[in-house]
């Protein structure tokens, strides 16, 4: 797309942002040698400096642009013979006078076409949606926003840069239900999706969501979002109250040993285990985890856990827990149900198997811990600072970052796998998974 702008708009002052610009800063310049800046965290205070910066090379041309005292201190200087910026986004004080999304810009393209309406008509969430979420419910015309950005938790897979890192921040309840009776008088929608990585943070904010939402007439209208699986106490209660049928788990592991590999242990597994027998096998369960499935059942709400196969340190053993905790989701969902039943056969679809395979994605402690092994099978190289050098090798590793379920291949076309598991037990769980036939990993 770069080559593509530049040779129509040589003149034009590109600028890319996202969580590929935040994780691989300066170094983009090497794979996208037409950008002139890149706008790292978040954009809403920073874009206006960007647009400034525009301006001042438009008003002054480039030689003359660059040395005036109108142009940021994000100038970096001449890089490869081009000038670059180097923008650092910060959070807006208040994110109720950020705009809402100018879907009126997807209402026509050039040639007529509605294409906000395709949008619409595409779930959020779903097997339909095909993004590792399921439900036993449809929607029909759904449209997403964000309620809060940032986590102030430190998963060791996780990259947060784009949405703030560590930095929370909240939109008042109020301007969310005013954007959600807006979104469906004027698009008839049948669903609101809240992406956040992580809703349900402030305890304060959702104990008044129910009271909000009921001021606003919203609290009949369908919603879901993400939280984390020790926030599915009484917060399951409120948020059900106020409409939501549908919340995003990002449970990863349903074992002790991986989830304390992946940071994640301290908050799941406060509560202790819970002995379950599956298979006629007993598995211990996070007594938190089981909770957060109870809970939302008692009040309604459609819980969709996500899962990571391989993580660094994950045996057999520990992935046969992650396995059975699904397991007994559907035995446990499908109590008093017929199993001949569509009802049964819904709920038994409804719970998501399919997993992740862990890869280590940049900036993360992830990345880290298997620094010498991604040296070793993909030959990437590091500076001083212990920072990936932007060269072809870890161009080519970014570029196979595309579908987290895959299996990565190293320089010599060999898989490769992060988990404490043997090859062949990595690849024959992985093809369970990918077949849908997940039981058949307790057997090995």
């Amino acid at each position: 797309m770069a080559k593509i702008v530049k040779k129509h708009q040589p003149d034009c002052f590109l600028v890319t942002g996202g969580g590929l610009a935040t994780e691989i800063n300066t170094g983009l310049f090497n794979w996208i040698p037409e950008l002139n800046a890149i706008g790292r965290s978040e954009g809403d205070d920073v874009i206006l400096v960007i647009a400034k910066d525009a301006l001042t090379v438009k008003k002054y041309g480039w030689h003359r642009g660059v040395k005036s005292s109108e142009i940021s201190k994000y100038y970096m200087g001449d890089y490869s013979s081009t000038h670059r910026f180097v923008y650092e986004g910060n959070r807006p004080k208040n994110l109720d006078l950020i705009a809402y999304p100018a879907w009126d810009l997807l209402e026509s393209d050039p040639y007529g076409h509605n294409l906000l309406e395709d949008y619409i008509k595409v779930p959020v969430w779903g097997l339909a949606a095909n993004n590792s979420s399921a439900t036993p419910f449809t929607m029909k015309r759904s449209l997403t926003t964000v309620s809060s950005r940032g986590c102030p938790y430190s998963c060791a897979f996780c990259y947060r840069g784009a949405q703030g890192e560590k930095n929370y921040g909240m939109r008042s309840l109020e301007h969310i239900a005013q954007q959600i009776l807006g979104y469906v008088n004027k698009y008839d929608l049948d669903f609101i999706g809240f992406p956040d990585d992580n809703f349900a943070v402030s305890r304060k904010r959702i104990k008044r969501i129910s009271k909000v939402f009921k001021e606003y007439g919203v609290d009949q209208i369908r919603w879901g979002t993400h939280t984390r699986m020790d926030e599915a106490d009484k917060r399951a209660f409120h948020m059900a109250n106020a409409g939501c049928v549908y919340i995003g788990f990002g449970a990863e592991s349903a074992d002790e040993h991986t989830l304390t590999n992946m940071q994640k242990g301290g908050f799941i597994l406060k509560n202790g285990l819970t002995p379950v027998q599956i298979n006629g096998n007993t598995y211990q369960f996070p007594t938190t985890m089981v909770n957060a499935i109870q809970n939302c059942k008692s009040v309604g709400i459609h819980p969709n856990c996500t899962w990571i196969m391989a993580y660094p340190g994950e045996e057999l053993q520990h992935l046969k827990t992650s396995v059975a905790f699904i397991l007994w989701q559907k035995e446990f969902w499908s109590r008093g149900v017929h199993p001949g039943s569509h009802e049964y056969t819904m709920t038994q679809e409804a719970i998501n198997q399919a997993m992740f395979t862990a890869t280590a994605y940049p900036g993360t402690t992830m990345w880290r811990v298997v620094k010498e092994q991604l040296k070793e099978h993909f030959d990437i190289s590091y500076n001083e600072r212990g920072e990936p050098n932007c060269d072809d090798n870890f161009h080519n590793y970014v570029l196979e970052l595309d579908d987290a379920t895959k299996v990565l291949n190293n320089k010599n076309g060999d898989p490769v796998n992060f988990g404490a598991m043997s090859m062949d037990q990595f690849l024959q769980a992985r093809e369970y998974i990918d077949n849908r036939q997940i039981e058949k990993i307790l057997e090995m």
